[in-house]
């Protein structure tokens, strides 16, 4: 199997001065991918502004024989960043969002600069790029974006909601942007990478940051960027060697009847059986996420009350059984005449013998009776 390559592919990797972004633009230009190498240069906390962190790894990449070009603009200004894609390299087919900054307080503390300033360069910044990107790959019919993400996005983490919720706001946009650009063969993904960079460095121990290395997570997402790769709407976590994917699981629910009232105490009444998921669903999109919710809507149910639920009741199979044995297929003959003259020889087996007559209900396809007879045994010489 000959390597993956993008020669003649073009990327923008923002926040590529140094960590993630770093290693990712390392890894397109190594398999021919021309790079923007976009970086704002600032500190952690978004202070400041210097070319030398995007202007040393595009050295990087010419030394190594590679195609790249430095761009210095915010991420809040996508357009300036993919102009330089096009006025360099002629377009864009790729798009990494991976700048980011950190602004950590607790919520009781935070001031709305401290909320919006995260907003603005993680969520807004996202956005702006692949927004100036987006008619160019529309138009060509081709494009892969791959959105940063983050477990603090998907699970909370305490003394970061503004982070968590620009990370998380970004899978929101990331799912929409796929299904837009499913059709444009524009393939839309997001990574919540765990790896050593500025942004980790204050909150984990060195020996840990030593095993989390940006190597264990680029190529991932060289690979969501490939053109071989059909993947779209994906989330995955990654890190140290591991790659999972991940999707939304829901609970079976409970649906109360449509158009009639119900209360808390009919919620709680029913409260394990909403929350139990030992028989889940994982919906992917809004129309299969709605179908329990219409299917109440179009198929009202019965009904009940506390001590039955008619519509399990509909449900259940009648079954009616009825036993008979000898002595009653003969009273049943005698009663309707049978053998009444004692000339009637043909009608004297359904009294002696006996058998069904003809109107003797029977629910069976074969004779009910007699029974099959054993054959007769030899007796032994």
């Amino acid at each position: 199997m000959s390597e993956l390559r993008f020669d003649g592919r073009v990327a923008i990797v923002t926040g590529a001065g140094g960590g993630l972004g770093r290693q990712h633009a390392l890894t397109l230009a190594a398999r021919g991918c021309k790079v923007v190498v976009n970086d704002l240069g600032g500190s952690a906390h978004g202070d400041g502004k210097s070319s030398s962190a995007a202007d040393k790894v595009v050295e990087e990449i010419r030394a190594a024989g590679g195609e790249a070009v430095a761009n210095y603009d915010s991420v809040e200004n996508g357009a300036a960043i993919v102009q330089t894609a096009l006025d360099n390299f002629g377009t864009v087919d790729i798009v990494i969002n991976n700048a980011g900054i950190l602004r950590d307080v607790s919520f009781a503390k935070m001031t709305k600069a401290e909320w919006d300033i995260i907003q603005r360069v993680h969520l807004d910044g996202s956005m702006s790029v692949s927004h100036a990107a987006w008619p160019i790959m529309r138009e060509k019919g081709y494009g892969r974006i791959v959105m940063t993400t983050s477990a603090a996005g998907i699970y909370g983490n305490f003394g970061q909601a503004n982070y968590c919720a620009a990370k998380l706001g970004i899978l929101g946009l990331a799912n929409c942007l796929a299904e837009e650009g499913r059709s444009k063969n524009i393939f839309v993904n997001t990574i919540a990478p765990l790896a050593a960079s500025r942004l980790t460095e204050t909150i984990m121990p060195p020996e840990l940051l030593k095993l989390l290395q940006p190597e264990a997570v680029s190529p991932l997402v060289a690979w969501l960027c490939h053109e071989e790769c059909q993947e779209t709407k994906g989330l995955f976590e990654v890190g140290a060697g591991f790659i999972a994917k991940l999707r939304w699981e829901r609970t079976e629910g409970y649906s109360f009847p449509n158009g009639r009232a119900f209360n808390l105490d009919d919620v709680a009444k029913r409260w394990e059986k909403i929350t139990d998921f030992s028989a889940s669903t994982h919906p992917t999109t809004t129309t299969e996420s709605f179908a329990p919710i219409l299917d109440g809507v179009n198929n009202p149910k019965l009904g009940g009350n506390e001590f039955i639920d008619l519509d399990e009741a509909a449900k259940a199979e009648l079954v009616l059984e009825s036993k008979y044995d000898e002595r009653d297929l003969s009273l049943y003959a005698l009663g309707i005449g049978a053998a009444r003259n004692p000339l009637d020889k043909d009608e004297l087996k359904y009294v002696y013998e006996p058998r069904c007559p003809p109107t003797a209900p029977c629910r069976s396809s074969t004779p009910c009776w007699p029974p099959p007879r054993p054959a007769p045994s030899r007796c032994p010489a």
